[in-house]
């Protein structure tokens, strides 16, 4: 028993395991992700419908998005903006990890009459010869991934962006880095049957990298007969970091804002994004 909470409790380096597999292809858990993804009241798994609303007006606008416009959303979840931009005529792609949050989203579109090209896969391994004047990767999904799943991504973003088209991300502000503490518990069920329609007992450990500037959600799910391990990490950027960090794969950032909304950058914001072309 001494042996197997030791484990539970080890904290493994950053990025040392990579579980969005089982994330996002569960049948249990990809349906309560979507479920959060299309509660529009709250910003979980996307952010709020009003925001996003706001968001897709701004981008229409400041990108002069229209039918003559290729663009390409990166984790575009249930099409939540892909469906939305796809009915000024530009020609859409979305692509994403999830079968039954891409089936919302082609559902959707077919019910609109919009045309929507939808790929489902991992987009570190996407590879098309199509090329793009917006790529976009909204709510911080660039934060969870290792910093050589990063640098090969925006080689990605490089070989398919047009030489005068544009990247919009966002990414968590190291204030929240700040505000992270860590902690420890366990519970029964925990978070009311997220993890599995089984009964279970959840061990959740949060721990944090202040070199890094990386924090971990780390959840062991013990069912009778299975224990499964997720690790959710997030990395947190200063305006010098994230700059350079693009700067390092052959792009300028250009214009950094608080929100994929546009709203002026502040110091004092938990999120910057950014909007980066090619050097």
């Amino acid at each position: 028993m001494f042996k197997s909470l030791k484990k539970i409790n080890e904290k493994p380096e950053p990025f040392q395991y990579y579980t969005a597999d089982d994330l996002w292809t569960d049948e249990h858990i990809s349906k309560q992700m979507l479920k959060y993804h299309l509660n529009e009241s709250v910003d979980v798994s996307s952010r709020n419908g009003q925001f996003i609303q706001q968001s897709i007006e701004w981008m229409i606008q400041h990108f002069k998005v229209d039918e003559q416009k290729a663009l390409i959303d990166f984790g575009c979840g249930p099409g939540l903006y892909t469906n939305q931009l796809a009915k000024t005529g530009a020609s859409v792609t979305g692509i994403d990890f999830s079968k039954r949050s891409l089936e919302y989203a082609s559902n959707t579109a077919k019910k609109n009459s919009l045309t929507v090209d939808y790929h489902h896969c991992n987009y570190l391994t996407f590879d098309t010869e199509k090329q793009f004047d917006l790529i976009s990767m909204i709510y911080c999904d660039f934060c969870a991934l290792s910093p050589k799943q990063r640098n090969k991504l925006l080689g990605i973003f490089y070989k398919i962006l047009k030489r005068d088209g544009s990247i919009l991300l966002d990414v968590h502000s190291l204030n929240v880095f700040e505000k992270q503490k860590e902690d420890a518990g366990y519970a029964f069920n925990y978070m009311n049957h997220f993890w599995s329609s089984e009964d279970y007992f959840c061990f959740y450990n949060t721990f944090l990298y202040n070199d890094e500037k990386v924090s971990l959600d780390k959840y062991t799910i013990i069912k009778q007969n299975t224990i499964n391990v997720i690790y959710n990490w997030l990395q947190y950027y200063s305006k010098d970091t994230i700059t350079n960090e693009f700067e390092e794969n052959g792009f300028k950032v250009e214009e950094i804002y608080s929100d994929v909304a546009g709203r002026p950058f502040d110091p004092k914001s938990d999120d910057m994004a950014i909007v980066a072309k090619k050097q």
